[in-house]
């Protein structure tokens, strides 16, 4: 008689696409066991912007910790043509640090039942027919039904299943204290300045007694990324603020026809290269797309509906992301001068408050044309400087 293993789900790494799963495992009865490298709480290089998708997901299962709620936007073309628009009434991002988040998750999925091993890291992963298998550092294996990777882009999981990435970029954040009058001015509004090199960005998130100023570029821009950061700190007259921490990142975007799973591992989230190509946003993919894993993976029959429902769900989001970031890399004056129109306003503010998806957005016959007529590829971009 085979020997059943001792978890129905093993899910590997305790960020919001694992512990969404774990969530939705052990919402679905199965015995979960979720295995994270670092202890709750611990802090993640994140803007912490919660779009109305993951407010709405998160707020159905705990109590959300934030630290700000925005209503309004101040745009920047590179510093410059700078405007303000104001929507009351739902937020269009509610902000929140991700140590506080991930260990309100982290909270929820104790208190359903599962099992979190802190500070186990994660070696390798194997399968059989009926089983896969988490060999740890410290000599240990875990062995379960099914395997859930939720361990980020560079992680064991993604390695095992091989997935292959098509878009690279470097997030550099600086996290300053707050003065009181940077709490007083900046409270309820975030920054978003479109940047000096095609499909760059950078932001001001205020977290209370924080602020999270950030840019990301295309990956191999280093220099540049370091000196777009410099400038926008410098620009906003908050270079002699006090640093909290200084920290990067790389975010990658899944090639389309890359794996989400193979045999009995699924990936979720960052592990598997799930998050918006233009915004770079990946929450609200890492959210969805554990949940899905975690009820597949609990049902125990049939896993590639979890590949259906990503395909389904996801990839059509992803791909309005993609042309849109062509669109922007091409004309950021455009783009920045469409979002001072009340229609361009408005597509904003739905699709933060998740009342439109980008997909959506792009099925409008007049966006539609003018995208293919201006070009809706990712923009070449200027020769690299390092």
């Amino acid at each position: 008689m085979l020997e059943e293993p001792e978890w129905d789900v093993a899910v590997i790494g305790a960020g919001p696409a694992g512990l969404s799963a774990a969530h939705a495992a052990a919402s679905a009865g199965a015995r979960v066991v979720v295995l994270e490298r670092a202890e709750h709480p611990r802090y993640k290089t994140c803007g912490g912007g919660l779009l109305g998708t993951s407010l709405r997901i998160s707020a159905e299962r705990l109590a959300v910790p934030a630290r700000d709620t925005i209503n309004a936007v101040t745009f920047t073309h590179d510093g410059r043509r700078e405007f303000t628009r104001r929507s009351p009434g739902e937020p269009v991002v509610t902000m929140v640090r991700r140590a506080d988040f991930d260990h309100a998750w982290y909270q929820a999925v104790v208190a359903l039942g599962a099992t979190v091993r802190q500070n186990s890291l994660v070696r390798a992963v194997s399968q059989s027919e009926r089983t896969a298998t988490v060999s740890l550092a410290d000599g240990s294996d875990v062995t379960a039904r099914v395997v859930i990777g939720a361990d980020g882009s560079a992680g064991v999981s993604t390695r095992h299943v091989g997935v292959t990435f098509d878009q690279q970029d470097l997030g550099l954040e600086v996290e300053l204290a707050a003065s009181p009058a940077d709490r007083s001015g900046w409270r309820g509004r975030l920054l978003l300045d479109w940047g000096p090199v095609p499909g760059s960005y950078g932001w001001v998130f205020p977290k209370d007694d924080q602020l999270t100023v950030g840019v990301i570029m295309e990956k191999g821009r280093g220099a540049d990324t370091r000196r777009y950061l410099s400038d926008l700190v410098a620009r906003l007259g908050l270079t002699e603020h006090p640093v909290l921490r200084e920290s990067g990142h790389l975010t990658r975007c899944r090639t389309a026809n890359a794996p989400l799973r193979r045999g009995r591992v699924l990936l979720a989230g960052d592990a598997a290269g799930l998050l918006e190509p233009w915004t770079r946003e990946g929450i609200s993919y890492a959210l969805r797309s554990g949940a899905w894993a975690g009820t597949v993976a609990a049902n125990g029959g049939d896993l590639s509906a979890y590949d259906r429902m990503v395909t389904e769900r996801l990839a059509p989001e992803m791909a309005a992301g993609r042309r849109l970031l062509g669109l922007f890399g091409r004309h950021p004056a455009l783009v920045h001068a469409a979002f001072a129109s009340p229609l361009g306003w408005r597509a904003f503010t739905g699709f933060c408050r998740g009342e439109i998806s980008m997909a959506r957005v792009l099925q409008a016959r007049t966006l539609r044309v003018a995208v293919s007529v201006l070009g809706g590829r990712r923009a070449p971009a200027r020769p690299a400087t390092d």
